[in-house]
């Protein structure tokens, strides 16, 4: 998710856009604020990153300080059906899983199964980094032209046209250290930075930690300037002195994006086999910065790898267990289950473009970053990939939207599968030479076998 929110994109007037897009997507009625705003020349929120128009007419600022309030005071239609407190998210599961086995028996296979999840993450980053913030037809297009369609190895700048290159650029700090030509160990990025926080939580707090534990540790280990979306408007919102919830939902339309669910695998990979208190540990920490479905978001994708790390289980039964930490009512359910049910729909190799197709005509109103599309891709992806590490990384990243971040949580749940860092394809992990850059102090270089040992130490 590296690069999705310009430092002026914190501005109300940049903000506002978002909140009505917001607003109709959970069931407020915005319509009259709405009007209220484009009247006085306001704009409806930018799809792209760096689209912010910076400093503006003061005026402007000021009303839309005032509609950002006014918006905050309707209530959301979904409210019933998308609780925000644990408890209520509980009674609303009927399915909430209980603990399946111990892994005690076996430190040294768990082990490896970690050292295969923090490197298939890894590995599934970097394939999607190149082409983030890119279209979907910009994609296939890229791939095509260089023969890697349907996708299957990393991405390359040789033998790609000009033309084509002009017309779908690549993000450059990305492609300086993401193209196969350029890979050399695993770049930092956010989707690998917050998963390294998660670990130091851990370490510092153990699992009883709380929300404002997550908090102190962004302000004293998280560089402001590393922090996007919904995490810089509630970074920001700490800084002013509010608590959480008030950090998650004070003039943060982010709040429902993907934010949460990136840093969510920790608590998978420290409590294998049991997926419901990996999920309550993603609530903890979400509620930081997220909200409902930003929420569930993180929930499904920590109880999900806390299946896959337990072991015994395929990537399906992996994919029942993250849903079943989440409200069936919600719009993050029935988006797990439209891409489960899509790919299985479609279930030959080739059919996995008409499944990404279907999926952009359904959500084509969310932003690129926004958790629902980007969760039913992965459940998409993941199905259709059936357990190979390869297909669930290329299919995850080849569906567009949030290309870095599916990538990682796709090759993280798959990696687990796969039960040892051998067991995955060499292409895939011998450019990160088991090394590990980041900004988050302690870890620069760390390597993943290191990290391994490291999260085997506060497994639960």
């Amino acid at each position: 998710m590296s690069g999705a929110l310009r430092l002026t994109w914190v501005q109300p007037e940049d903000l506002l856009g978002h909140e009505l897009r917001q607003a109709a997507q959970d069931g407020r009625d915005a319509s009259a604020i709405e009007r209220r705003w484009l009247a006085a020349g306001g704009r409806p929120a930018p799809e792209r990153a760096g689209a912010s128009a910076g400093p503006g007419d003061p005026e402007l600022r000021r009303l839309a300080e005032r509609l950002l309030d006014e918006l905050a005071l309707l209530q959301a239609l979904s409210a019933e059906r998308e609780p925000a407190d644990l408890a209520a998210i509980r009674a609303a599961c009927p399915d909430w899983p209980a603990p399946a086995g111990s892994w005690a028996s076996d430190r040294v296979a768990l082990e490896s199964r970690l050292h295969a999840g923090w490197l298939g993450r890894a590995a599934g980053c970097v394939l999607g980094k190149p082409v983030e913030k890119l279209s979907l037809a910009g994609i296939r297009a890229i791939a095509r032209a260089t023969g890697n369609w349907p996708l299957d190895t990393w991405f390359t700048a040789r033998g790609l046209p000009a033309e084509l290159a002009a017309a779908h650029p690549w993000n450059r700090r990305s492609a300086a250290t993401s193209l196969a030509e350029n890979i050399d160990g695993a770049p930092e990025d956010d989707d690998l930075n917050y998963p390294l926080l998660g670990l130091l939580l851990l370490h510092r707090h153990g699992h009883g930690f709380r929300t404002a534990d997550v908090a102190g540790l962004w302000l004293d280990e998280l560089p402001a300037g590393r922090t996007f979306t919904a995490e810089r408007v509630a970074y920001r919102n700490l800084l002013a002195g509010l608590v959480p919830p008030a950090t998650a939902t004070h003039r943060n339309p982010f709040r429902e994006w993907i934010g949460a669910l990136i840093r969510a695998d920790v608590y998978g990979y420290t409590h294998p086999g049991d997926p419901a208190a990996a999920a309550e540990l993603a609530h903890r920490d979400a509620v930081l910065s997220h909200s409902a479905n930003g929420v569930y978001g993180a929930m499904f994708a920590a109880a999900a790898i806390a299946a896959a790390a337990g072991g015994g289980v395929d990537v399906h039964g992996c994919l029942r267990a993250g849903l079943a930490v989440v409200p069936p009512g919600s719009r993050l359910a029935q988006a797990v289950r439209f891409g489960v049910a899509t790919a299985r729909g479609l279930p030959d190799a080739a059919d996995f473009d008409t499944v990404v197709d279907r999926l952009h005509d359904r959500y084509a109103d969310y932003h690129w970053v926004h958790v629902l599309p980007n969760v039913a891709l992965l459940a998409a992806a993941l199905t259709h990939a059936d357990g190979d590490y390869t297909a669930s990384i290329c299919r995850a990243v080849s569906g567009g939207w949030d290309t870095d971040s599916n990538g990682a949580t796709a090759g993280s749940l798959a990696g687990l599968l796969a039960g040892s860092p051998e067991a995955l394809p060499a292409r895939w992990t011998a450019p990160l030479k088991n090394r590990l850059a980041t900004s988050i102090a302690g870890f620069d270089g760390i390597g993943f076998d290191e990290l391994a040992a490291l999260t085997l130490e506060v497994v639960a």
